[in-house]
Formats: C-alpha cells, sequence, structure tokens
C-alpha cells in the first residue's frame, strides 16, 4: 500500500471528480504551488496510484444497452479453475467488472451489451463454456440510480 498524506488525498478527490482540471486550477483549490501540485500528481501516477485516465460516456447519448448482473456459483472451489475462469472473464469485452466474492455465490459480474442477442452470444461462449460452473443468475438492470468510479478517501 502506498502512502500518503491529506494534500495526496485532497489531490485524489479532485481528481476523482474532474481529471481534465488544469494543474494551475487544482494547486489553487488544494493551496499549493503548481509545481509541487504536478510533482504529487506525478507521483500519485508513477506509485500506480492513478492507474488510469479516462472517459465516462453518457449511455443516454450513446444508446444505453442493457446492464446485466451476473451471479456464479462454481462447482468446485479451486485455484487452477478459478484462475482460468478470470482469465475468460478479462478477455471478453462484454464484462466491465468481475468480483471475486463470499456467500452463497463466487463471482458477480457486471456486464454491458447492447441487446440481448449479444448476452445471448456471451453467456453460449463464455458462460455455458465454464465446465466448472454449477450456475449462474442473471438480473437485469431497469434503471441506475447511483453510478460513481471515485474510491472514498
Amino acid at each position: 500500500m502506498v502512502e500518503f498524506d491529506e494534500i495526496d488525498k485532497r489531490i485524489l478527490r479532485m481528481l476523482q471528480k474532474d481529471n481534465k482540471i488544469t494543474n494551475a486550477a487544482l494547486a489553487e483549490l488544494i493551496n499549493l504551488s503548481a509545481p509541487a501540485c504536478l510533482k504529487r500528481v506525478k507521483q500519485l501516477h508513477e506509485n500506480g496510484v492513478i492507474e488510469k485516465n479516462v472517459a465516462i460516456l453518457n449511455p443516454h447519448l450513446i444508446g444505453e444497452g442493457i446492464v446485466i448482473i451476473v451471479e456464479i456459483e462454481m462447482e468446485r472451489d479451486r485455484r487452477e479453475m478459478n484462475e482460468q475462469f478470470i482469465k475468460h472473464i478479462k478477455a471478453s469485452p462484454e464484462v466491465t467488472q468481475c468480483y471475486q466474492v463470499t456467500g452463497e455465490v463466487d463471482f458477480v459480474l457486471i456486464v454491458n451489451v447492447p441487446n440481448m442477442t449479444v448476452f445471448k452470444d456471451f453467456a453460449n461462449r463464455v458462460l455455458y463454456g465454464e465446465s466448472n460452473m454449477r450456475k449462474f443468475k442473471t438480473l437485469i438492470s431497469m434503471t441506475r440510480n447511483k453510478f460513481s468510479t471515485e474510491v472514498a478517501l
């Protein structure tokens, strides 16, 4: 884990809200000189705290598609089988998030597809193709009430 102070936390909070903010504006908001602010942001990138800068698209403007939450229960809990499954999931562009969880299910996937035909193709290729899967359950999102990529600091 990387150690960072309250100034770093303030920088990270601001960048999570708007990573296109200029260095000068960011420095002013956190009461730091522009060169010191730039140095800290660069260090946060180099340390891997900031993994990447991305664009978040507005689903209402690009065609909303369907968000499907998939709960997966594996037949056997074996590390090498789970690693193989995770490898397939990472190679599947339809899966935008994958969580290995405790409880009644082993994995939870967030799948984004334009329509049910694409989901069916994904399910046939990835889910039904998984020999260690006992069963899976799908939950189709009707409305997105909250969405954030921010991490609480």
